[in-house]
């Protein structure tokens, strides 16, 4: 792996289905992601996707393109988008740097055709790599 290399684009969509289980795995009821009338009076276009779950998507397809016992050291992002469930995404990686024994990542998620929803950084460590 090398500076500038890219992995994905990863296409899929968030499901309600998806957003039931995660509300609840992760306790998170808030109505703005089962309540179409609500959200739209709140100024929402519908139900969105939580920000939580986008950041947990974004992971599980990048981690899986990378060597299996990759580990991933340090993760952050910044929300600048809306997801809804149905909307076509994409995550997307490139490599910033990297040696033998770790990399660094832009990694990102946006509705296809527009601008990132979710941007962010990503450090993992290669299997057998001391550290």
């Amino acid at each position: 792996m090398q500076s500038g290399d890219e992995l994905g684009p990863f296409r899929f969509q968030v499901t309600r289905e998806q957003l039931v289980r995660y509300a609840g795995a992760s306790d998170d009821y808030n109505p703005i992601h089962y309540d179409d009338a609500l959200a739209q009076s709140l100024g929402l276009p519908g139900i969105i996707v939580h920000g939580m779950l986008n950041m947990g998507l974004i992971a599980r397809y990048v981690m899986a393109a990378l060597p299996e016992g990759t580990q991933l050291e340090q993760y952050g992002v910044r929300f600048r988008q809306m997801v809804q469930p149905g909307q076509d995404l994409m995550v997307t990686a490139r490599v910033r740097e990297a040696d033998a024994a770790a990399a660094r990542l832009d990694v990102q998620l946006a509705v296809e055709g527009g601008k990132p929803a979710v941007m962010g950084k990503m450090t993992v460590r290669f299997p057998g790599a001391l550290g």
